[in-house]
């Protein structure tokens, strides 16, 4: 994978992202008690489907990040680069996901 078709990939998924927050947004808005709904247990779906969303939206800021210093690695020159130990990631592992930081031993060490 050239540094070119890893910034695309990592710009791209990162358009995913925004529009993947885009659509959840009102899964993430506050629940409120409805007086026509069936009762307490509408509301503690209501609730856990909330908490659900809470947690995508967690994960896809925790990717956002990844993407972020990838990005900037591509900048300085130091994408591909484990930031452990320096040595070179394996290129399979930066085609499956370009926004790895670090290489299989540093990953499996952790």
């Amino acid at each position: 994978m050239t540094q070119d078709e890893a910034r695309a990939a990592l710009l791209k998924r990162q358009a995913e992202l925004d529009e993947e927050d885009r659509i959840s947004a009102e899964g993430r808005a506050p629940v409120t008690l409805q007086q026509d709904s069936v009762g307490r247990l509408s509301r503690m779906d209501a609730m856990q489907q909330q908490a659900m969303a809470q947690a995508q939206e967690r994960r896809r800021a925790a990717e956002r990040k990844r993407i972020e210093a990838a990005l900037q690695r591509l900048d300085e020159g130091e994408w591909g680069y484990c930031v452990r130990c320096g040595d070179e990631i394996a290129e399979k592992r930066l085609e499956h996901d370009p926004s790895v930081a670090s290489c299989v031993n540093c990953a499996a060490a952790a």
